[in-house]
């Protein structure tokens, strides 16, 4: 057989190729390639509030409806070191990783629920310590638990407590804390001035990070109503500092 000549096998290979290109050309004009339109923007869903989860390890298991309906605003402030390893007012040694707090008037064991006001973070403790004896601060959280709230850094917050269980808060003695002393013979030059017009008066030590002092306490009331009038006498007529508290050390 003979074999085509240069220009015959050129034309030959030629038309192979267009043939190709023609067969392929078809096959795209019959299957066009697909085209998606944009997805839609998704429909905005509504979405309730969202509601403040507590945060923190909750203390040991609640006894509902003991304490319910006690609820009070202001500033709560916290604290650790040097009072880690310390004794607390109902004589635990304090830890600053649980989640405990100190109050001046609420039973001791009682829990309360926390809410920070600015960011609505909360937590729960149990009371287990006296104070703060500080302004209108209204509650001393351990380490631990002003951490769940975010108020380590700024070191105060506004807060709400809610007593969530334990004994009833409107049940027990109550006194007014006019003073607070590091020199017993102050603590109980006060006492003297007092006992006379406000019977009973006492002084109470206590042994803190900074040394003993000396607490002088004025009155036995049977509610925290009774010592809060009496508190605001204290402090308009004779001009002292006052704290109401819960007398049970």
């Amino acid at each position: 057989m003979r074999r085509p000549t240069g220009a015959a096998h050129s034309f030959t290979w030629l038309s192979i190729s267009w043939a190709v290109i023609l067969f392929f050309a078809a096959g795209c004009a019959q299957h066009p390639h697909a085209t998606h339109p944009p997805a839609p923007p998704p429909v905005p869903q509504q979405v309730p509030p969202s509601q403040p989860v507590p945060s923190g390890a909750p203390p040991p298991a609640q006894q509902p409806g003991v304490a319910s309906g006690w609820v009070e605003e202001g500033v709560a402030s916290w604290y650790g070191y040097p009072f880690q390893g310390r004794r607390t007012s109902n004589g635990e040694v304090y830890e600053m990783h649980d989640f405990t707090a100190a109050h001046r008037t609420l039973p001791f064991n009682a829990v309360v629920r926390v809410t920070n006001l600015t960011n609505g973070k909360q937590t729960q403790v149990r009371i287990n310590d006296r104070g703060p004896f500080v302004g209108n601060r209204i509650i001393d959280l351990s380490l631990s638990a002003a951490q769940a709230i975010e108020m380590v850094g700024p070191g105060t917050a506004h807060v709400r407590l809610e007593v969530i269980s334990g004994p009833n808060p409107n049940v027990g003695n109550f006194g007014v804390q006019v003073g607070a002393f590091l020199v017993k013979d102050n603590a109980d030059r006060l006492k003297a001035q007092m006992e006379a017009r406000y019977p009973p008066v006492s002084v109470v030590p206590f042994e803190s990070a900074n040394g003993t002092f000396y607490r002088v306490r004025i009155g036995s009331l049977p509610s925290e109503e009774a010592a809060r009038k009496l508190a605001e006498q204290l402090h308009e007529s004779e001009e002292l500092t006052t704290f109401v508290v819960r007398l049970d050390e």
